[in-house]
């Protein structure tokens, strides 16, 4: 595995530091990604790998370069401990909420969005981890419950 920086921007009393990561396997798969350290974890902005990952690897991408990261920042990776004192099970998003606060909350970051002038669907996509088409039906869910104003005027 190779980790290399590709830039850093801080802000206030906080940074973020995006890497370019490659992952080369003896069979001759390789994977590049591009992943962005900050305070609260690791997130990964682009994967391109030959031949494709499956879900189940791509789901556990971020756990596989998670160390070589922080040791590339200088940083120990921050893990929540269990009831026997180990490393607990570790997700690579919080789990969203569902029902009428995940709506609300969906509403909560698309409007923040609105107001800092950014994409907001790429703001539902980071907040919740889903891809764009579902994060577009997160936002469908929350105008129909009336906490974002309808798309088109109603004839």
């Amino acid at each position: 595995m190779s980790v290399w920086p590709a830039w850093e921007v801080r802000e206030d009393a906080g940074a973020m530091a995006w890497f370019h990561v490659r992952l080369v396997f003896s069979d001759g798969a390789r994977v590049d990604a591009l992943a962005v350290v900050a305070r609260d974890g690791v997130c990964l902005e682009d994967v391109r790998a030959m031949p494709a990952l499956s879900l189940d690897d791509l789901g556990v991408l971020a756990d596989w370069i998670e160390g070589p990261l922080f040791a590339a920042c200088g940083r120990e990776p921050e893990r929540a401990a269990g009831a026997d004192g180990e490393a607990g099970p570790r997700r690579a998003r919080p789990a969203w909420p569902r029902g009428l606060e995940g709506r609300w909350l969906v509403a909560q970051e698309y409007q923040a969005a609105q107001e800092d002038g950014v994409d907001p669907v790429l703001a539902v996509m980071c907040a919740t981890g889903h891809s764009r088409r579902r994060s577009l039906r997160l936002i469908a869910q929350a105008r129909d419950a009336g906490f974002l104003t309808p798309r088109h005027a109603r004839r």
